[in-house]
């Protein structure tokens, strides 16, 4: 590991102007390309403490031996050269896109004599037409199919055609009509070049003048009572509108664009590109990349133009590019676009409208893509076990930690406190083992209380069941202070209910809920140093050492683990880091929704609730009846009784409990933030009734964010 200062430029040797710099490591190659507005400014930022740097910064400079820079005119030069460079070095610590020479397009070679329509993968060739990109060959070859009706270009290999030609006779798409046969002279070099530029205008979205001129001349034909060549230009334009239909209509303006959606967590994005022509989407591609150095969404996009349109000129760079995030600068970008097309590009976030509807559905395919490519790595069995030997090593464990989990603590502004335990094992989610927490131990808002109390009260119950069965040794009972009766839920809240959905994985051979029987191997806790602290706390209590834990700090994904002053910083590309990420999400995921349903079931509360034996048909009935819960407030008991299957006894017991509740807070509008008056019956949502979404007390978006 190389010291950065010892490669340090004085900063009076680095002018102050643009460029593009390399890193290169001790066998001197090129490990990262950068470009900046001011070579001075950016490259300083790379020689700070390397406490103040991002972890894979961090890394980079300190496999780096050596720094070197190129001075140039422009931003826009710079935005050149950095992509030739990036093309030429492949460094390996910059953004790179994948699996970006493997979509099909559909090509005419107008660069031959006699143009051939086909499926071509790879690099561009000068003088070829290219459509697309597709995501599958075959919807290529269904599209070629349908047009070779109207415009039969030659589709042949050159060895076919130049057997045909010395043959004298035309392959079988000759004589089938799906092939004007130029081998054969039916038609000139001449015309059989109309035909492949006429096909290469409707595939660009001049569709509407040939739609036109077939259906007047299909109506000259019947006019003149030519029935089989009306029939057959029928067929012709049903075989053009059909191909049409493969590509929906998505923007009314006949608009040429692209748009580009990211999806991205720490450690990897996904790209999506949706290509528009004429109005319609005529290709669909998309790439899942590492995030080798620490970058924004705009810097994600800049690449993602560069890789799109680096060897692009002319009309393959659309004159409107829409992205979810602008690069910074965004002028050079543009200029650099322009440069490569020839005239003005208009790069810019959709605000509103049709082109905003598109960019959330590219933005979709996007997420889905990024998940797929996940649940792909996390689903191979190879990939898991290198994980989980990752682990162990980072962590000095004694054996690959088979079964993993994770506490995360959610909250409201200190309402609602929660907790929640996922299980993984093996590397994969075991949803029937999932748990939730109510903090019931204090109130208040204190992670670090709330963690402990939870890796207590859990493992209060592993000591118990393990007493149960016969495995407890100590002979000492343990306390029951923070064990049964607190809340402790199955995941959903089903009482031996699992969370996937089998109805019975969570019972044990008697049909009892099962608890916390199995010990972990690794507890993982969402947080740092404190919430570790606490957790380590808690098991050395309860007189447990043979568990390890460790905690997940969100904001730089550094590993802490308990009495060490550092944390352990896994490489970007470990998948043991991958999988302790994707445990800690799943935490929070299953917290936090936990959370919410709490925090919705608390604001539809009513003191109705606590009526024993008042079911929700008769509390229904009783709102429908008297308009509000004031009004029942205020109603004798005979007034009560008066109301349909509404008893004597019944009605005593719901004005003796309205009488002991507390009125509740003014009910509010959350859409409006309107106060709701009872008298005119508007609340009836707080009180249990259907309507409007009330809340009692303020709205609930001044009460703070979820955590």
């Amino acid at each position: 590991m190389a010291d950065p200062s010892s490669y340090r430029p004085r900063p009076g040797d680095i002018p102050d102007s643009p460029g593009v710099y390399r890193f290169r490591d001790e066998h001197r190659r090129v490990i990262y390309v950068g470009k900046a507005k001011s070579l001075r400014q950016r490259l300083a930022n790379y020689f700070q403490d390397l406490a103040g740097l991002h972890p894979r910064t961090r890394s980079m400079v300190t496999t780096a031996a050596s720094v070197e820079w190129t001075v140039v005119s422009t931003e826009v030069e710079a935005l050149q050269l950095e992509y030739s460079w990036i093309k030429e070095y492949d460094p390996r610590f910059n953004v790179k896109y994948r699996d970006d020479k493997s979509y099909p397009y559909l090509a005419v070679t107008m660069n031959e004599d006699f143009p051939r329509v086909q499926v071509m993968r790879g690099h561009k060739k000068k003088g070829v037409r290219y459509f697309g990109p597709y995501a599958h060959a075959w919807a290529i070859r269904d599209t070629v199919d349908l047009l070779l009706r109207v415009f039969p270009v030659r589709t042949c290999s050159a060895g076919v055609f130049k057997n045909a030609a010395r043959t004298g006779r035309p392959c079988l798409l000759g004589y089938i009509g799906k092939c004007s046969a130029p081998c054969v002279e039916r038609v000139s070099a001449e015309e059989h070049r109309e035909l492949a530029e006429e096909f290469c205008d409707f595939m660009t979205g001049r569709t509407a003048t040939y739609i036109r001129r077939l259906e007047k001349r299909m109506t000259e034909a019947a006019e003149e009572m030519e029935y089989e060549r009306a029939a057959r230009l029928r067929d012709d334009i049903g075989a053009l509108k059909k191909a049409m239909e493969k590509n929906a209509v998505v923007l009314a303006d006949a608009t040429d664009a692209d748009l580009i959606a990211v999806a991205e967590d720490e450690l990897e994005a996904a790209v999506q590109i949706f290509h528009v022509r004429g109005g319609r989407v005529r290709g669909q591609r998309g790439w899942v990349t590492d995030k080798v150095e620490e970058i924004t969404t705009g810097a994600l996009v800049e690449h993602a133009l560069q890789q799109l349109y680096g060897e692009e000129t002319g009309d393959a760079v659309p004159k409107e590019v829409l992205v979810p995030a602008l690069p910074d600068p965004v002028e050079p970008v543009q200029e650099w676009l322009a440069g490569r097309r020839g005239a003005q590009v208009s790069l810019r976030i959709p605000q509103r409208g049709d082109k905003k509807a598109l960019m959330e559905t590219v933005r979709r395919n996007a997420q889905q893509s990024l998940a797929l490519h996940k649940t792909r790595r996390a689903s191979d069995l190879t990939t898991r076990s290198r994980a989980l030997e990752e682990i162990a090593d980072a962590l000095c464990l004694d054996s690959a930690p088979l079964r993993i989990e994770c506490y995360d603590i959610s909250h409201l502004q200190g309402e609602d406190v929660v907790a929640s335990m996922v299980v993984f094992e093996d590397g994969l989610a075991r949803k029937s083992e999932y748990r939730r927490f109510q903090i019931k131990g204090f109130r208040g808002q204190d992670d670090v209380r709330s963690m402990h109390e939870v890796i207590t009260r859990r493992f209060r119950r592993y000591l118990a069941e393990k007493e149960k069965t016969g495995e407890w040794t100590d002979g000492d009972r343990p306390g029951d202070g923070l064990g049964e009766g607190l809340g402790d839920t199955p995941a959903d809240g089903l009482a031996g209910g699992p969370a996937d959905g089998t109805g019975n994985g969570l019972k044990d051979e008697e049909g009892r809920p099962k608890r916390f029987a199995y010990p972990p191997q690794l507890i993982v806790v969402d947080g740092g140093r404190p919430q570790v602290a606490a957790a380590r706390r808690a098991l050395d209590e309860l007189g447990i050492d043979d568990i390890a834990v460790c905690g997940l700090a969100k904001r730089l994904e550094e590993v802490w683990l308990p009495a060490e002053e550092d944390p352990v910083v896994l490489p970007r590309t470990s998948e043991g880091l991958y999988l302790l990420q994707r445990v800690r999400d799943e935490a929070h995921r299953f917290a936090i929704t936990y959370q919410r349903s709490k925090r919705a079931k608390r604001l539809r509360s009513s003191p109705l609730d606590d009526v024993p034996g008042l079911g929700e048909t008769r509390k229904q009935a009783l709102i429908k009846h008297f308009g509000s819960v004031k009004k029942l407030r205020a109603a004798t008991i005979d007034q009560i009784c008066e109301v349909p299957g509404i008893g004597r006894k019944t009605a005593e017991t719901v004005a003796a409990a309205l009488a002991q509740a507390a009125p509740a807070a003014p009910a509010v509008n959350t859409a409006t933030g309107e106060i709701m008056e009872d008298d005119d019956g508007a609340s009836g949502t707080a009180a249990g009734a259907p309507g409007e979404p009330v809340t009692a007390g303020v709205p609930d978006r001044r009460r703070g964010q979820d955590r």
